[in-house]
C-alpha cells in the first residue's frame, strides 16, 4: 500500500468516526463509538498497520495472544475444535477479546493508550460456538451436506462461509460493519432474523447421516419458528420482536451461553421456564406450563444425578428425571389446535423418540403413539422407583409381571383384559357403562368421543388441562391428584390385608367432586350403580369400597390358575386376603370370588 493511499484510508476513517462510521463499537478512535477509546483519530491503525506488522494476515498489528482455549465440547458433534491457529482469523479476533492482551498494543507504532472497560469472552469458550475444528469437517445429521462435501454454507449470498475451509470468528461476524444487520448490531454478516445465519450451517430438513437423526428438523414448521409472541426488551435477547424472528437466538447463544450443553441461555428447564411460566417475557404470554409443577403431584425434574443429556439412549436405563427435552422437541413441536383421535402423539411432542410397546426395547424415532414417549421410562427401563408420600397409595396387584412398575405387560395384547391404549378394545363382553362421549372436567359437558382406543394422558393429565374443557396446559406436568390424574380417583387401603378398610366412601358422590370421578369421565357411573354389568356392583360400592379393590387400572399384567382376569378384575393384595387357607380367586364364568375383605369373607 503507498504511502498517499493509506493517507487517504486514514482520512476516511478520520470522517467515518466523527460521522458516526459502520465500524460502530471497533472504532477505538477518539470520541469513536467504542467503551474503550484511544487518543489516535485513525481507527484502523487500533488494528491494522501499512508496514512491519507482527503478522502478514490482515497487516495486523495489534498483537497476538498466546492463550490456551478451553472449547465447546459435545458428545453428540461430530466434529471437535482445535486450539486456533496463531495468525488465522480467529486468532485476530481473540488478540482483543480474550481480555489477555490489552487493547492498543499495536506494533511498530503502538502501543496506544486507553482508556474506558468493556466485557472480554475470556478463554474459558466451553459454553461459545465451536470453532477452529479439525479438518476437514465431517458430515452431521444436523448440518447441510454441502459443508463437507464442498465447504460451501447453504447461504446463497455468499456472506456465511467457509474461512479455508473452517468455521471462524469471521464466518459469522463483519468485524468492519456493526450494522449489517441493524436490529441485532453484531458485526453480523449477514441479518439474522428468523435464524439466516444459523441455517446456513445448521439443516432443518431431515437427515439420517451414520445412523443418527437430525434433532432439528422439522424447525421450520415448528411452534417457535412460527411463533407470533412479542418478546419484551427486559428479557434481553437483542433488537428484534417475535419469538420467530429470534429463532435460534430466543433459546441459545452464541457466546457465553447460560449453559455449555447446546449452547442454551439458561440449564435445563430453565431455558423454558422464561418463556412457558406465564411471566412478561412474551405478550401474548405462553401457556403458563410450569404453574403445573408447583401442584402437589408432578413429574420430577432433573436431579443432580438425573440429568437430561442430548446423547443420552432413548431407554432410560438407572436415570430418573423427566425433563421437558424428554418428551418434546423443542425444534419440532407444534401448536396443539385439535385433538385428534389416539393413538397418534400430539403435534406438540413431534419429533420425540420413543420406545416400542411389543418389546420395550426397540427405538421408534420419531415415536408414532403417544404411549411409545411414555414408555423411555415406564416400561423395561431399570431403576425405577416410586414415592406413596408425592404420587400416592400404589397397590399391590394378586395377578402381577416382575416388574410393577413396568406397564406393558398389563396392556399388551397378551394381556387378559386391558384399557386399551396399546391396542383396540377386544373384549367380547358388553359394557353397557361405556359412554358415547368423555366427560369434561366439569363432569357434564361431552367431550371427544369415545373410540376403541384412549392415550395414557386421558387419565394421567394436568387437572385443568385445555383438551378437557379449562385453560392450563395438556399433558402429565403437574396435578392436584396423586399419580398426576386428571381428576379424583380414591384408592381402598387397609392397615393390614382382609382388614378394616380406613378409607371408605359409602353412597358416594357420582359427580365431578366425587371420589371416583376419573372413572365417571368414560362410564356411566349411575349404570354401573344399577349393575347393569355385575349384580353386586351397588353394593360394593354404596359399603364404600373403591374400585381399585377389584379392578387394576391399566391391565391384568400376567396369567394366574385362580383368577380368570376378564374385565380387568385383579385385587388390591395390600386390602384383600386369602378366605383362610384359599387363594384368592375369581372365576368370570361363575361369577364368584373367593378371598377376605374388610373382615369379612366371600
Amino acid at each position: 500500500m503507498t504511502r498517499q493511499l493509506f493517507a487517504v484510508v486514514l482520512f476516511a476513517a478520520a470522517a467515518m468516526a466523527q460521522s458516526g462510521d459502520v465500524l460502530g463499537s471497533h472504532n477505538l478512535s477518539t470520541g469513536g463509538s467504542s467503551r474503550v477509546q484511544g487518543q489516535m483519530q485513525a481507527a484502523c491503525l487500533y488494528c491494522h498497520v501499512p508496514h512491519s506488522g507482527p503478522n502478514k494476515t490482515a497487516l495486523w498489528g495489534q498483537r497476538l495472544s498466546t492463550s490456551s482455549y478451553s472449547t465447546y465440547v459435545s458428545d453428540t458433534a461430530a466434529n471437535t475444535t482445535t486450539q486456533p491457529e496463531l495468525g488465522a482469523d480467529s486468532s485476530l479476533c481473540l488478540s482483543c477479546h480474550d481480555g489477555t492482551v490489552a487493547v492498543g498494543q499495536v506494533t511498530p507504532y503502538g502501543p496506544y493508550m486507553m482508556q474506558g472497560k468493556w466485557d472480554p469472552l475470556g478463554s474459558q469458550l466451553q459454553s461459545s460456538h465451536p470453532f477452529s475444528l479439525q479438518l476437514p469437517i465431517k458430515d452431521a445429521s444436523d448440518l447441510v451436506s454441502s459443508l463437507a462435501a464442498n465447504g460451501k454454507t447453504a447461504d446463497q449470498t455468499g456472506a456465511v462461509k467457509l474461512l479455508k475451509g473452517n468455521i471462524e470468528c469471521t464466518s459469522c461476524h463483519e468485524p468492519h460493519n456493526q450494522y449489517v444487520d441493524m436490529q441485532s448490531q453484531n458485526f453480523l454478516v449477514l441479518i439474522n432474523k428468523k435464524g439466516a445465519i444459523c441455517t446456513a450451517c445448521h439443516e432443518t430438513s431431515p437427515r439420517v447421516v451414520n445412523g443418527h437423526d437430525n434433532p432439528v428438523a422439522g424447525w421450520a414448521a415448528s411452534a417457535h419458528a412460527q411463533a407470533g409472541n412479542l418478546v419484551n426488551p427486559s428479557a434481553g435477547l437483542g433488537g428484534y420482536s417475535t419469538v420467530a424472528e429470534f429463532a435460534c437466538q430466543a433459546c441459545h447463544s452464541a457466546h457465553n451461553a447460560g449453559g455449555a450443553v447446546e449452547l442454551l441461555r439458561a440449564t435445563g428447564e430453565n431455558d423454558c421456564i422464561a418463556c412457558h411460566n406465564g411471566g412478561s417475557n412474551l405478550s401474548p404470554a405462553a401457556p403458563n406450563v410450569f404453574a403445573e409443577f408447583g401442584k402437589q403431584v408432578q413429574h420430577p425434574f432433573t436431579t443432580s444425578t438425573g440429568t437430561h443429556d442430548p446423547g443420552e439412549a432413548v431407554l432410560l436405563n438407572q436415570n430418573r428425571h423427566a425433563t421437558c427435552a424428554d418428551c418434546h422437541n423443542s425444534h419440532a413441536a407444534q401448536p396443539v389446535t385439535s385433538f385428534p383421535l389416539p393413538p397418534t402423539i400430539r403435534v406438540s411432542q413431534n419429533g420425540v423418540a420413543g420406545i416400542s410397546g411389543s418389546d420395550g426395547m426397540t427405538v421408534v424415532n420419531p415415536a408414532v403413539n403417544q404411549y411409545e414417549n411414555c414408555l423411555r421410562c415406564h416400561g423395561t427401563s431399570t431403576g425405577k422407583t416410586t414415592n406413596p408420600a408425592v404420587y400416592g397409595y400404589l397397590p399391590v396387584w394378586v395377578v402381577a409381571a416382575p416388574d410393577p412398575l413396568n406397564v406393558i405387560p398389563p396392556f399388551a395384547l397378551t394381556s387378559t383384559s386391558s384399557h386399551p391404549v396399546f391396542h383396540d378394545r377386544t373384549s367380547p363382553f358388553p359394557q353397557p357403562s361405556l359412554r358415547q362421549n368423555m366427560l369434561n372436567l366439569d363432569g357434564v359437558t361431552p367431550g371427544r368421543a369415545m373410540g376403541t382406543r384412549i392415550l395414557c394422558t386421558d387419565c394421567h393429565n394436568s387437572d385443568d388441562n385445555r383438551e378437557f374443557g379449562q385453560q392450563g396446559a395438556n399433558g402429565p406436568h403437574g396435578s392436584r391428584w396423586y399419580h398426576i390424574m386428571e381428576r379424583r380417583y380414591e384408592f381402598s387401603q387397609a392397615a393390614v390385608p382382609g382388614g378394616t378398610v380406613t378409607n371408605l366412601f359409602p353412597t358416594p358422590d357420582l359427580g365431578p367432586a366425587g371420589p371416583y370421578a376419573l372413572c365417571g369421565k368414560c362410564h356411566d357411573l349411575q349404570q354401573v350403580l344399577n349393575n347393569t354389568s355385575f349384580t353386586e356392583h351397588a353394593r360394593h360400592i354404596n359399603d364404600g369400597f373403591s374400585c381399585s379393590t377389584c379392578h387394576t387400572s391399566h391391565g391384568m399384567g400376567a396369567t394366574s390358575g385362580s383368577i380368570s382376569g376378564e374385565r380387568i378384575v385383579n385385587f388390591d393384595a395390600g386390602v384383600v386376603a386369602p378366605n383362610q387357607n384359599v387363594p384368592i380367586s375369581y372365576s368370570h364364568a361363575k361369577n364368584s370370588c373367593t378371598l377376605a375383605c374388610h373382615n369379612h369373607p366371600h
